[in-house]
């Protein structure tokens, strides 16, 4: 018998096969048995992304992040949402007579019986006889999923049919295709008609044209197929639709896709930072206290800002938006993404050195104990203080002393010194308990470690401890935890409470009130910043700066009447910045994030709290100006008059004497700041006009109080000489480092 001969009569009893079969089993499938099968809304109901959402306070989507890593599902997609062309693709390609069977195509399964008993593979894969229905029973029902998804044997395709038949006396053929499309894999980790056509065309379900349909469907069965398979079924599917379909287009799809790799993105990315460290359950959709415009414009003016500054050694930043009322967080941005090196570091939770922003919390205490007030006199002049590491010489910025000065100049001038001899009244440990109360976990260490050097920042804090630091100051002292939680949740959205907005005193309203006053001062921040600077706004606000040692990090930190804003800006990596301060880093992106804050409303200046008065003061020695000031109560004066410290006497009793260097100081050079910018100011007490310098024997320039040197390593000498040439004082100390 010929071989065409043979394979017409196979067909032709496994056609009377069939029908044989459908007309025996036919009635004892036409009623279902067994458990119910779930519902469509239960099926829908009980699908999970492998995604979690991030929301405003809104409901915009703000970030999404990927949370189960077994599968890649979006969300569930209607059919109404799904391109015409892969619907007709489906039915073409795996069952023809969707529209007219009950569940089961009696013919196809009859002719799968036979080839499950015969073994007829007739040179290719038999189909199976699996209808939609049944394969979407494999895919709904787990105890047939548990066979391995597409029955293969008898008993197999009997419950299969079984529960197909039960599924559409309930469901309508519309959600048997939706629920199929959804639950069906497609290539690799991609489960779903979602992440299917995202993952491989970069389009949305419903913009599948009936090239890219046809390889879907061609995925269909075989998930895992070799690409020159998937781009031949593809075809044959394109053809049913089409019978002068172009194969070779329909093939370059296939190769198109199947090369491409997962084309899977995140489709919002506007808090990655946050979205990583609250979101935790696969399908969740997690309500915040987010602002998404707040958070989109931060997230910008950083980005522009730190473009601007590339070529100044700038990479990272961060910025971190609180109500002051409710602790609220508006905007969270760790980093400033593609311009960073390590885009993943949450620069809103990462420690780093305060430089200055810690200075008003200890001006504050020492206002609050009364042992100062705004316009108390402050000495800037050089300090040296013996520690167990050697002798700590505070600097200022700019390398200079002013002498005595107010506490208003000092502290809005960022002086360092002052800020060192206020810590000396307040005391250390006292200093170091505040700032814990304050929120500053960070600090972790026994005050002693830090030292002196805790006055000028000398401690890692984090972003976010210090706005909500900043925010207690602009409640009066009262701290309480800030929150990213909002109120109100919706099915399936969830919502991280955070603490309650109850609050403790840490600071005195009176002596917060008056910190903030400085720190909107515009003209008592001028001796050291100028009048025109980006800290100051349109309204009314209190800021203040911050560098650390060698232009490592530089913030910006203040509040307005209803909002605290606090700015980062360096690097993760530590690196130095070149010629980048607080003030021509950080404070630029403050200023316009406070700007669009309040494009609206205005920023309404403080109520003064009881406790305080107005009072005007004038100097002696006339140091500064006279003016109005606010005072504590009990601590008003009108004339501020400069007093020897404790154990001092005064200096017209004293022979001229050299202030700085201190004996056996060590002075490090700076290799980030060039040498021609380096100098070290020699400083003496009591000098007369005519009263010289030398080092190590050699006349300095310079004469009387002070007398500049750059400095060059070694041990030296530095000696102060009367008019007729005689040393009257001199000090020992050492420079170290590379010139």
């Amino acid at each position: 018998m010929s071989g065409p001969t043979r394979r017409t009569l196979g067909r032709g009893l496994r056609a009377i096969a069939a029908c044989a079969f459908a007309l025996a089993v036919a009635p004892a499938l036409s009623a279902p048995a067994g458990d119910a099968p779930p519902t469509f809304a239960e099926v829908r109901a009980a699908f999970r992304p492998s995604e979690a959402v991030l929301l405003d306070r809104g409901g915009t989507v703000l970030a999404t992040a990927r949370i189960d890593r077994s599968v890649r599902r979006l969300d569930w997609v209607a059919l109404d949402e799904v391109s015409p062309a892969l619907v007709a693709a489906v039915v073409a390609g795996e069952d023809k007579r969707f529209f007219e069977h009950d569940g089961v195509d009696w013919t196809g399964l009859a002719i799968a019986a036979w080839d499950s008993a015969w073994r007829v593979v007739d040179g290719r894969r038999p189909r199976g006889g699996s209808t939609l229905t049944m394969q979407l029973a494999g895919l709904v029902d787990p105890a047939l999923r548990a066979r391995g998804g597409e029955a293969r044997t008898l008993g197999q395709k009997w419950d299969q049919a079984s529960a197909a038949l039960a599924i559409e006396e309930r469901w309508s053929k519309r959600e048997v295709l939706e629920a199929y499309l959804n639950l069906s894999s497609y290539r690799g980790e991609l489960v779903g008609i979602g992440a299917a056509a995202r993952g491989l065309f970069a389009k949305a379900p419903s913009g599948l044209d009936a090239r890219e349909s046809a390889v879907l469907v061609a995925l269909l069965r075989g998930p895992s197929a070799q690409p020159a398979i998937v781009a031949r079924r593809a075809c044959s599917v394109a053809l049913a639709l089409a019978p002068l379909a172009d194969c070779d287009a329909v093939r370059a799809t296939a190769s198109t896709a199947l090369a491409g790799g997962n084309r899977l993105q995140a489709r919002e990315d506007l808090a990655p930072h946050l979205a990583a460290r609250l979101l935790r359950v696969p399908g969740e959709r997690l309500v915040t206290t987010l602002d998404a415009n707040t958070q989109a414009f931060a997230q910008a003016t950083l980005v522009e800002h730190l473009s601007a500054l590339a070529d100044r050694g700038v990479g990272d930043g961060a910025i971190v938006v609180l109500d002051n009322a409710s602790g609220e967080v508006l905007a969270w941005v760790g980093s400033s993404g593609e311009l960073s090196g390590a885009p993943q570091v949450d620069g809103v939770l990462a420690p780093r050195q305060a430089g200055s922003t810690l200075k008003p919390f200890l001006y504050a205490l020492a206002i609050d104990d009364a042992r100062l007030t705004a316009a108390s006199l402050v000495d800037d002049s050089p300090l040296a203080i013996p520690t167990a590491r050697g002798v700590y010489a505070p600097q200022n910025y700019d390398r200079s002393f002013r002498g005595l000065v107010s506490v208003r100049t000092a502290l809005a001038g960022s002086l360092n010194v002052p800020a060192v001899r206020t810590l000396e009244l307040v005391g250390l440990d006292r200093f170091h308990d505040t700032l814990r109360a304050l929120g500053f976990d960070s600090l972790t260490e026994a005050p002693d470690h830090y030292g002196a050097a805790l006055a000028l920042g000398g401690a890692d804090v984090t972003l976010l401890a210090l706005a909500n630091a900043y925010r207690a100051l602009a409640n009066g002292g009262v701290w309480s935890a800030s929150r990213t939680g909002a109120a109100g949740t919706g099915a399936p959205m969830r919502t991280p409470i955070g603490p309650g907005a109850e609050g403790r005193r840490v600071l005195g309203a009176a002596a917060s009130f008056v910190v903030a006053d400085i720190l909107s001062d515009r003209g008592a921040r001028a001796t050291t910043f100028g009048l025109e600077n980006p800290l100051a706004t349109r309204v009314w606000s209190a800021v203040k700066t911050g560098t650390s040692k060698d232009m490592r990090d530089n913030w910006c930190v203040g509040f307005t009447s209803r909002y605290t804003v606090g700015v980062w800006v360096g690097n993760f990596s530590g690196a130095p910045m070149h010629d980048v301060s607080g003030v021509t880093g950080a404070a630029p992106v403050w200023r316009d994030v406070v700007h669009f804050l309040h494009r609206e409303a205005a920023s309404r200046s403080p109520v003064p709290p009881r406790g305080l008065v107005r009072a005007n003061v004038s100097f002696d020695p006339p140091v500064e100006a006279g003016r109005d000031e606010w005072f504590v109560s009990g601590t008003a004066m009108a004339i501020v008059r400069a007093v020897p410290r404790t154990g001092d006497v005064p200096e017209a009793a004293l022979a001229p004497r050299i202030r700085y260097p201190a004996p056996d100081t060590i002075i490090a050079l700076d290799p980030d700041i060039p040498a021609a910018h380096q100098r070290i100011a020699f400083v003496a007490s009591d000098a007369r006009p005519g009263h010289a310098w030398t080092l190590d024997g050699r006349a300095l320039e310079g004469k009387g109080e002070r007398a500049l040197w750059t400095p060059a390593p070694g041990r030296h000498v530095v000696a102060l000489h009367d008019n007729a040439g005689d040393a009257i004082a001199s000090v020992a100390f050492e420079v170290r480092g590379s010139p």
